[in-house]
């Protein structure tokens, strides 16, 4: 087995330089904050390891669904393929696919338990990241890089009920707030993720108000 903090130092680089001007809000720095705040969860919670949590979160988009055609294998393949390279041991990268595979968010009417507790400080870590300040604009980001408009008040969100539903959701970005992000905060694991959810999420509530006062110019004098 190779030292571990060689492993996640070549994964950083390897990452890092995939994912550097990345346009979607899946970039590297996205990358590195879920990688700094797993990290931080897995030094609070002792039964945790920090390999594979390091791993799971640098490597957690390293072939996304979303741009890989909807195909779930493919984060969990490159995962693999990149962990082989470096001769991590076999239980481990079995530990990080787990991660890889079982993160998403599969829509509001689908449970998204995670298997081990590395799993569940690297769903929150992304799930954090998504909301608040960052998460308003990774969101505009995205629907920016997918062609979406920003809001349409004629098409109503939706609760996905399975993740193929979910997965073929084109709706205008605002909805991705009452379908997905504002659901987050009530399904993250930890409490530390939970007590930083809470600006955030609030943050979010203040965002979509004033948006909609803007949008319908309610903010302008008669």
């Amino acid at each position: 087995m190779p030292d571990a903090q060689l492993l996640i130092d070549h994964t950083v680089e390897f990452v890092r330089a995939k994912f550097l001007h990345e346009g979607s809000g899946h970039d590297w720095e996205h990358i590195r904050r879920v990688w700094q705040v797993a990290r931080a969860l897995a030094q609070q919670t002792p039964q945790a390891d920090p390999l594979v949590t390091e791993l799971g979160a640098l490597l957690h988009d390293v072939a996304d669904w979303k741009f890989h055609g909807g195909d779930e294998e493919a984060g969990p393949r490159a995962a693999r393929q990149w962990l082989q390279a470096q001769h991590a041991p076999e239980a481990v990268i079995q530990r990080v696919e787990a991660i890889i595979r079982e993160i998403s968010f599969k829509g509001l009417g689908v449970a998204t338990p995670m298997s081990t507790v590395e799993g569940e400080l690297v769903q929150d870590a992304d799930r954090l990241d998504a909301i608040g300040a960052i998460g308003v604009a990774r969101a505009f980001a995205y629907g920016g890089h997918k062609g979406r408009p920003l809001h349409d008040p004629n098409v109503a969100p939706i609760e996905h009920a399975s993740f193929e539903s979910y997965k073929q959701n084109t709706a205008p970005t605002i909805n991705h707030f009452y379908e997905k992000l504002l659901h987050l905060r009530e399904r993250l694991n930890t409490p530390a993720a939970r007590r930083v959810a809470e600006e955030r999420h609030h943050f979010m509530e203040r965002f979509l108000a004033q948006f909609l006062r803007e949008w319908d110019s309610q903010d302008v004098s008669a």
